[in-house]
């Protein structure tokens, strides 16, 4: 890949959000491009990002907005996604994958293993990519 993979952060939380974006931008390969408290900020970002031409790749994505489901979000957005949420209903889970998340994490969850789910979300991206 040419270019380091544009991760946005959508949580509600400005403490969980930061975490969050701090994980991301301690990885070889990927980058935080933004981070969003609900899903009209997070829109407008990956609105701008496309209209910049450097298009969100990744979205990590909480369950419970402020001004709506991070569900439906995901099943709107065009970049890959991940679900990180306290929602841990088996519902909520079967929702956000059939939404198109390649990842459910249910809160709280060490920075490890959200590390480690990036680190494997960036390994199949290069082999998409055949690089």
């Amino acid at each position: 890949m040419a270019h380091d993979l544009r991760v946005l952060v959508v949580d509600d939380d400005f403490r969980v959000a930061a975490l969050h974006a701090s994980v991301v931008d301690t990885m070889a390969g990927l980058v935080t491009v933004g981070s969003a408290r609900t899903i009209a900020e997070a829109e407008a970002i990956v609105a701008r990002a496309d209209a910049a031409k450097a298009p969100v790749d990744l979205a990590l994505v909480d369950v419970y907005l402020p001004d709506g489901s991070g569900i439906d979000l995901v099943r709107r957005l065009r970049c890959d996604s991940f679900i990180l949420g306290a929602a841990d209903e088996a519902a909520n889970v079967r929702a956000g994958f059939a939404a198109g998340a390649l990842q459910y994490l249910i809160k709280p969850f060490p920075n490890t293993e959200l590390a480690r789910r990036l680190a494997a979300y960036a390994a199949y991206r290069r082999i998409l990519h055949g690089s």
